[in-house]
């Protein structure tokens, strides 16, 4: 349940194949997976994927409904769900992989990807929050708990550079990423269920919330049921062999 910004995960159910020195420089020739300032190019070009579709998107709802509170809150909520499903496999993605084996691997090997391409995308989500807050100055209270939610986005990024993620050591750093994972997982479950139920009531629950919240709840399933087998493996890993 660590994968969120951090390295490639070993693959399911087996050690890392034994390959020769010269097989992996070949390897990393080919894909061209050069490093920049401890990211990947391939990683980089997620984000950038993932920033320009968020830019499109509030580009034309804002060239559409226009860049005053109606358009700008229509574009907040497009961006939220295009980071909500970048956020969904990097939260799931592990998980997903453990239960449902190796071929699914791949998406835990991402997870770092996702995790990265998310907080590019908040930006302009971020972005629009500000712009909404000059709009609107009175709209600005009790965002304490979505300010907390970005500062976890961000520092989780921060702290995806291998120097800095190693001078936390492995268990605080899985910690650390598991709480900030959770946290934001919250603010979503805020934005897409307690919220909108609040407002509206169960009758009149917004259908357009729904898929993101089932996704939400079905996400947290998934971590807890990945979480349960993992940790009932290791208690019988650890358990003595029984006498004959």
């Amino acid at each position: 349940m660590d994968n969120f910004y951090s390295q490639a995960a070993l693959p399911i159910g087996g050690e890392m194949p034994r390959v020769s020195g010269s097989a992996v420089v070949h390897t990393k020739l080919a894909s061209g997976a050069h490093r920049v300032r401890g990211w990947s190019t391939s990683t980089l070009s997620w984000m950038v994927a993932a920033f320009l579709i968020a830019v499109a998107s509030a580009a034309v709802v804002l060239a559409i409904f226009g860049v005053g509170e109606r358009g700008t809150t229509i574009a907040l909520r497009l961006t939220a769900r295009w980071s909500f499903v970048l956020f969904w496999f990097a939260y799931t993605g592990s998980a997903i992989a453990r239960l449902f084996g190796s071929r699914l691997a791949r998406l835990a090997r991402h997870g770092r990807d996702f995790g990265l391409a998310f907080a590019s995308a908040q930006v302009v989500h971020v972005g629009l929050v500000l712009w909404l807050f000059y709009l609107a100055p009175g709209k600005n209270g009790g965002m304490i708990f979505f300010w907390a939610g970005i500062l976890c986005t961000y520092l989780l990024a921060l702290f995806s550079l291998p120097l800095l993620r190693g001078a936390l050591g492995p268990w605080l750093w899985r910690i650390v990423c598991t709480i900030a994972m959770e946290y934001i997982a919250l603010v979503f479950f805020v934005d897409f269920i307690r919220i909108p139920l609040q407002g509206n009531g169960l009758r009149n629950y917004p259908l357009s919330y729904l898929p993101f919240a089932l996704m939400l709840v079905g996400g947290v399933g998934l971590r807890v049921v990945s979480f349960t087998r993992f940790a009932a493996h290791r208690r019988t890993a650890s358990m003595p062999p029984a006498a004959a």
